[in-house]
């Protein structure tokens, strides 16, 4: 390892440092800023052009004058040291813990921007993953080795909904070991609080890594945190024989710091301001996920991210959707009715669902069930928006039914307590509860045999 010093850092512009006459620098290269009052800050080469060098100060550069300070370069990248011994603990934005428990000595210092994954070795994400809250398990199954990001807005709980799928979440075999992840960035101090508290209140640390960067932490931290996760998560997968649940949550403060440091290399912006090279940046971050072939272990991811202003259309939930495969939607009016987690089912999507649920992985009625409540709730909501246009009169005998079943399927299906671990037995018994408030002949999606199995007979005779 060759470590280079120089004296020659000529400008800094916000979070950036430009270095003169460098040689034999290599992009990614962690650097020690160094002030001719001792003290010592750490940065990341983020570009070199012939024979100068763009530097990332990780602390920030408030404070700091070109001509007193030395840069030495060290000639490798940014690295955490990983151990199983990370489980039940909790880290800054740079991997070093803030829990005041002890120094983690590593089994071996990993490159946090991890190996790529050759396509070939991918193994198809096919195992049910039960969070315990039914309309995903039920609507929008998540899959081992999945990536299924929370579509949210601002003041919408999707922090409470992140902490309780962190909490829930378990596969359906017994013995595996499983293990989350759960990375923060840009969160105020108070929400911080609320998830180490959570995690405490419910025992959930044991299983958990939290790595956790607030708001006025140093931007390039919230660039390093996904990747530090992941790599956390790769090891613990692969490594380990575990499985790997990695929820992000907010991606949108991830890309703001982005933008942010896009805005001080002078870079030529793209939509919204964002840098051009948003998507390719993203999905270094979320192909991350997946299970491979001959290994036991596997990655799950679920991103959280606010959608800016309520807007699906802006570049981050855009972008996030074509790489991801689905979304999970929360929606304004069910939380100001009250309900949580206010779970639009509708545009919500998971395109692995298929693949994980029926018999031996869920149970044989799961795909019916969905498929009749999904049409059952578009066919109550329509009934409802005629309603408020036409008034109650103009509907018909079958479609106030149907309004009734789009109000109860709110209520008791997609209403749940935040604490309320529910099985896929669970909803799936409160799928056919609220079925059998429709007549039978309306059942057009379930088969006889489904019907006659596991609808309330009570109601129905």
């Amino acid at each position: 390892m060759v470590t280079r010093e120089y004296r020659t850092a000529r400008q800094i512009i916000g979070p950036l440092a430009m270095v003169d006459g460098v040689e034999g620098i290599t992009y990614g290269e962690l650097t020690d800023i160094k002030l001719d009052n001792g003290e010592l800050r750490r940065g990341r080469v983020l570009e070199v052009n012939g024979d100068k060098a763009v530097v990332q100060v990780f602390e920030g550069t408030s404070g700091l004058a070109p001509e007193e300070m030395t840069v030495k370069f060290l000639g490798k990248p940014q690295e955490i040291g990983v151990s199983e011994d990370m489980l039940g603990r909790v880290f800054d934005g740079s991997g070093r813990p803030i829990d005041k428990g002890p120094e983690i000595i590593p089994e071996k210092w990993v490159n946090i921007n991890g190996n790529p994954m050759n396509p070939y070795a991918r193994d198809y994400p096919n195992e049910f993953i039960q969070t315990g809250i039914s309309t995903i398990d039920l609507l929008n199954t998540l899959v081992r080795g999945q990536k299924l990001p929370i579509f949210s807005a601002s003041g919408l709980p999707h922090s409470r909904l992140a902490a309780q799928v962190a909490r829930q979440a378990q596969t359906r075999k017994g013995g595996e070991k499983f293990a989350v992840i759960f990375a923060a960035m840009g969160i105020t101090f108070e929400e911080s609080e609320f998830f180490q508290a959570d995690f405490r209140r419910t025992g959930a640390i044991e299983r958990a890594v939290l790595f956790i960067n607030l708001a006025d932490d140093p931007p390039i931290e919230r660039i390093a945190i996904p990747r530090i996760a992941l790599t956390t998560a790769e090891y613990l997968a692969y490594e380990k024989g575990m499985h790997v649940l990695v929820i992000l949550t907010d991606l949108t403060n991830y890309c703001e710091a982005l933008r942010e440091i896009s805005s001080a290399r002078k870079e030529v912006p793209g939509r919204r301001g964002y840098p051009g090279y948003l998507y390719t940046d993203l999905s270094t971050i979320y192909e991350r996920a997946g299970r491979i072939k001959g290994k036991e272990g596997s990655i799950t991811q679920i991103p959280v991210l606010s959608m800016p202003e309520d807007d699906k259309t802006h570049p981050i939930p855009d972008l996030t959707g074509y790489i991801t495969e689905g979304q999970i939607i929360i929606n304004r009016s069910l939380h100001a009715q009250g309900i949580y987690p206010p779970v639009d089912v509708l545009p919500s999507l998971s395109r692995l669902k298929d693949k994980g649920v029926g018999e031996g992985k869920t149970r044989e009625d799961h795909a019916n069930v969905m498929n009749q409540l999904y049409s059952a709730y578009a066919r109550g909501k329509n009934a409802k928006e005629l309603a408020v246009v036409l008034g109650e009169s103009a509907l018909s005998d079958i479609d106030l039914l149907y309004v009734k079943f789009a109000d109860a399927f709110e209520d008791r299906f997609i209403r749940q307590g935040e604490d309320e671990n529910r099985t896929i037995e669970d909803s799936l018994q409160i799928g056919w509860d609220l079925l059998a408030l429709l007549p039978r002949t309306e059942l057009k999606r379930v088969r006889d045999e489904y019907i006659e199995k596991y609808l309330p007979k009570q109601e129905n005779a």
